[in-house]
């Protein structure tokens, strides 16, 4: 079975994007571009929600992205991608569908598929639903040199502990610092 990869990036005080939404802060140079690509080379389809889509739509597919990020930006337009979302009716960026139907029950059906690992990018809101019905198999959290004093925490909706085993560690010259686990599955 297909795994699901939780990445997103975080500050020192744990928060995912500021108050305003800004993600200004990433620390993202050419040792991050490299893991990066090392996921996508894992993948084959990318999930999102609805806000995150249409964040990463704005910037992946201009002359910018491809520009200053050519490799990364041509495996974000050329992966397959799906948004989960209630309020979309239709989405443009290349190689991109809408999920229908009930999040759980098609998520596990595309982990049943044949193909790569399934990353989510972002989307904390989509993760924590995913969690909460675990399908979640890997969790990288980059943690960020800095303290923003606010915004939204990670896995903000999540209503019960979620223990978790450190599977690797990697710290990068500019501070960042790669965390990876797994859930911890209670025997049925």
């Amino acid at each position: 079975m297909r795994k699901i990869i939780f990445q997103n990036l975080i500050s020192l005080d744990g928060y995912f994007e500021g108050p305003n939404r800004e993600i200004d802060w990433h620390n993202v140079d050419a040792e991050f571009d490299d893991y990066a690509i090392g996921v996508l080379k894992r993948i084959d389809l990318i999930l999102f929600g609805r806000v995150t889509y249409e964040m990463m739509a704005k910037y992946w597919p201009t002359p910018e992205a491809r520009r200053e990020d050519p490799i990364v930006a041509a495996a974000m337009n050329d992966t397959r991608k799906m948004v989960a979302s209630k309020s979309l009716q239709s989405v443009h960026w290349e190689n991109t569908e809408l999920l229908k139907g009930d999040l759980a029950t098609e998520i596990l059906r595309l982990k049943q598929q044949p193909g790569k690992d399934i990353a989510v990018f972002g989307s904390s809101s989509m993760a924590v639903t995913l969690i909460d019905h675990d399908l979640i198999d890997e969790i990288h959290i980059m943690v960020n040199p800095i303290v923003l004093g606010g915004g939204k925490t990670l896995f903000k909706g999540l209503n019960h502990r979620l223990f978790m085993k450190l599977v690797e560690t990697r710290t990068f010259k500019n501070g960042n610092v790669l965390l990876i686990y797994t859930p911890i599955r209670k025997e049925t």
